[in-house]
């Protein structure tokens, strides 16, 4: 049985995790852009064009559990708001939620990214 409970979401390791932009230039969610550009990672994605190119690819299942108000982040923005990011912030929150998704009791694969995305 998978746990999809919030200790393992990705929102919640990265709830901490301070957003770089001021308002105004928030135009998406940091947590959506987070949660996009590790799901295209752990699919192969190799850079920010290729992030927006597999969230395009998926944004049917993406807006299963994101809401996008906006649509898909474009490569230059996901490359703008991941260079203000304080890296070893970043790495801290992955590192946690890593940690807690590894566990044995998990259900494996890409595709428990979507429950683990928001909270439950």
């Amino acid at each position: 049985m998978c746990d999809l409970s919030v200790e393992r979401s990705l929102a919640s390791h990265f709830a901490a995790l301070e957003d770089p932009r001021s308002a105004p230039q928030s135009r998406h969610q940091l947590i959506e852009m987070i949660v996009i550009a590790i799901a295209a990672t752990l699919s192969g994605a190799d850079g920010w064009v290729a992030v927006e190119t597999f969230a395009k690819s998926k944004e049917p299942w993406l807006r299963t559990f994101l809401e996008l108000p906006h649509g898909i982040p474009s490569h230059d923005c996901f490359g703008r708001v991941f260079a203000l990011i304080n890296p070893e912030a970043f790495a801290s929150c992955f590192r946690q939620w890593s940690a807690a998704a590894s566990r044995r009791d998990h259900c494996g694969g890409w595709q428990d990214l979507a429950p683990l995305a928001q909270p439950q």
